[in-house]
């Protein structure tokens, strides 16, 4: 009898199916579903140990982002030997981006185990990627750091990691004009405001503006996200400029 079979056999139904979705993602069989188990587990179901020490991903998502750094690095370190240190740091983040990681984790439909006391319509992008560095924590506890590296190099460094690309990659709007802006002695300013929308989400709205003049406008759920999305509208309308005097 095959080990899928004996574990097919001797676990529930939802176990079975867990244990096939998980060994289909990761590519080899893991060993000790409680890893797995812990990795999809929201901090909203207030599970706790017999010790009182909360049950949930959090702390699986601090390893695997700690995981994911370090392979990466070793990645670009060996990859990329003319790389300084700025160089190579600008690309790891790159690799790691948030909006990167989010995509990972929606593209494996991790959150179709997510056990929550929160209904899954109501969780915002992030949960995708904090899933997805738990998962990689899961995969380092579960079968150690050579089956967790080449779990990132299969699933995230060769279908995603184009040095080329990566160098033209802009992984953040606000940082690439406050830099600009800075360099050519201009005046940038955010005023960020409370949306009175009728949406059921509180929004914000914010108004960029260059040298006192509204370049750019944008509405988001939170001030961050508005501020990156009015950014990255504003290196469009002046992207011409950047370029001519970058």
């Amino acid at each position: 009898m095959s080990i899928i079979q004996k574990i097919l056999n001797s676990r529930s139904e939802d176990d079975g199916n867990f244990f096939l979705f998980l060994k289909k993602i990761l590519g080899f069989q893991p060993k000790d579903l409680h890893y797995y188990h812990k990795a999809f587990i929201h901090r909203s179901t207030n599970k706790k140990d017999d010790q009182g020490n909360p049950i949930n991903y959090e702390r699986l998502e601090f390893l695997g982002d700690a995981m994911l750094s370090a392979v990466i690095s070793d990645y670009l370190f060996r990859e990329v030997p003319s790389g300084d240190e700025g160089y190579l740091t600008k690309m790891r983040s790159k690799v790691v981006s948030r909006e990167h990681l989010n995509e990972l984790g929606r593209d494996f439909g991790l959150i179709a185990y997510l056990e929550s006391k929160i209904p899954k319509k109501n969780f915002g992008d992030n949960v995708h990627g904090n899933m997805f560095e738990a998962l990689v924590g899961a995969v380092f506890l579960d079968r150690g750091y050579t089956y967790c590296k080449k779990f990132i190099d299969k699933k995230v460094i060769k279908p995603y990691v184009d040095i080329q690309k990566l160098e033209g990659k802009i992984i953040s709007y606000k940082s690439l004009l406050i830099e600009w802006s800075q360099k050519e002695k201009k005046a940038f300013n955010f005023q960020v405001y409370e949306d009175t929308g009728k949406d059921t989400i509180k929004h914000f709205a914010v108004k960029l503006s260059l040298d006192g003049k509204i370049i750019a406008k944008a509405r988001a759920t939170s001030k961050k996200k508005a501020e990156e999305r009015a950014a990255k509208r504003a290196y469009f309308a002046l992207q011409e400029k950047i370029k001519i005097n970058s």
